[in-house]
């Protein structure tokens, strides 16, 4: 059996790291200009689901914090002023390429004191509609894939300044609707993950008599169990994680302030190696032929999850042009390439109105995907309202147009507001 529209399952498949990747045919075995992404199932837990990270270059991790804190860094939200809030998000998304892919998510959390927080969110990823057909293009069904996460997070602070955070995650992606895939039985993916986070907060700073904030974060996130659509024994990693950053507030005076953040993010997940190709010979004298899968250059890929945790700072080829030092492959700079990048500034007027700037960069070799955020924001007693743009500096690019929306809402304000 195929999918006739199979095309956009395998689109966001790899969206998460190698949107805009230039293929080469370059045969080159060191300097070799084709990308090395690195893949792996459910990426839409890597999608920016809120207006304000998604307005700040995807940057959140260390930014000051909200009610959608758990997807960004749970241990931020011992340091939230109010006790109660939910937020509603939605995403149309790749609209560039099909009009019926959205995003949705739903994120709250309960401050029972300044040392206890329990969060919990929603992140539901919806496909569109899809046809399956036989191999005589005979229709045999529409399906609806789908994907969604159930969060969970309890957040603890440890010192005056310093909190941590553990959520537990349950992860279902169903893409295929149970047809047969390669002479295999298909099957909804299913897996559990966790999170570890920390987040420090000093708002006792003071810049020429301004007062001020430093703020740093850390989320190693999706530390789970590999996934399986088939009977069969192959298993593909979730996208573990890692992401550190820092974010400066400062208040000029009563009624302006202005936020910095800057974000590191990294896959903890293998990094496909360089294999040797057909006809080459190996040190031992033998002739590669086209069944054989030898390793030239990097790492197996096929190792547990616990070791990825360790060998993924390591494990890259280093054989593209742009990582080759001296004629010899750079691992270094193959791992150093692998860190996005996400910049964002935003401005608070009388902390009623916001205007948010991002800028987020991912390497040519790794997915290549770079835009411009720009956002707004209108906070009140009761709810707020968010709104994210992104810009990308390259021209047709399936991410072009994509706006985010997110409503909020402060139930501790709503019943501060009938007291």
């Amino acid at each position: 059996m195929m999918k006739r529209t199979f095309l956009i399952l395998l689109i966001t498949i790899v969206l998460g790291n190698s949107i805009n990747a230039q293929v080469s045919t370059n045969d080159d075995i060191v300097g070799r200009d084709a990308p090395n992404t690195i893949t792996t199932t459910v990426p839409f837990l890597l999608i920016a689901p809120d207006s304000r990270a998604g307005a700040l270059g995807d940057a959140g991790v260390a930014t000051t914090p909200d009610v959608n804190s758990l997807h960004w860094n749970p241990a931020k939200y011992n340091f939230i002023d109010n006790n109660v809030g939910v937020s509603i998000s939605y995403t149309p998304w790749l609209r560039q390429l099909v009009r019926d892919m959205n995003l949705a998510y739903v994120s709250g959390y309960k401050k029972f004191n300044k040392e206890n927080v329990l969060s919990a969110s929603l992140l539901y990823f919806d496909l569109g509609s899809i046809q399956f057909r036989s191999v005589d293009n005979v229709l045999l069904r529409d399906f609806s894939p789908h994907e969604f996460a159930i969060d969970a997070a309890y957040s603890r602070l440890l010192g005056e300044k310093f909190s941590s955070s553990v959520a537990m995650r349950f992860i279902y992606s169903n893409l295929t609707g149970g047809v047969e895939v390669q002479g295999n039985d298909s099957y909804p993916g299913k897996t559990v993950a966790a999170d570890v986070a920390f987040y420090y907060y000093n708002d006792e700073i003071e810049l020429s008599g301004m007062k001020s904030t430093l703020m740093w974060g850390l989320n190693i996130s999706n530390i789970g169990a590999k996934i399986s659509y088939t009977t069969n024994e192959y298993r593909d990693f979730i996208p573990t994680n890692f992401r550190t950053g820092v974010g400066y507030k400062l208040a000029l005076d009563d009624h302006n302030e202005f936020m910095f953040t800057f974000d590191l993010n990294k896959l903890l997940v293998p990094t496909p190696p360089q294999y040797y190709q057909a006809g080459e010979i190996l040190p031992n004298g033998d002739t590669v032929i086209p069944s054989d899968k030898i390793i030239k250059y990097g790492k197996d890929p096929k190792i547990s999850v616990g070791s990825a945790l360790f060998r993924s700072w390591y494990d890259a080829p280093g054989t593209a042009t742009a990582f080759v030092k001296n004629g010899k492959p750079s691992v270094f700079r193959e791992e150093m390439a692998e860190f996005t990048i996400s910049a964002g500034v935003e401005y608070w007027y009388d902390k009623l109105f916001a205007l948010r700037f991002g800028y987020f960069n991912e390497h040519q070799y790794k997915g290549n995907r770079k835009y411009f955020t720009v956002g707004a924001g209108l906070k009140m007693n009761v709810f707020g309202l968010d709104f994210a743009y992104l810009i990308p500096t390259t021209q047709a690019n399936p991410l072009q147009h994509t706006l985010r929306f997110t409503l909020i809402f402060d139930l501790g304000g709503l019943a501060a507001e009938k007291s």
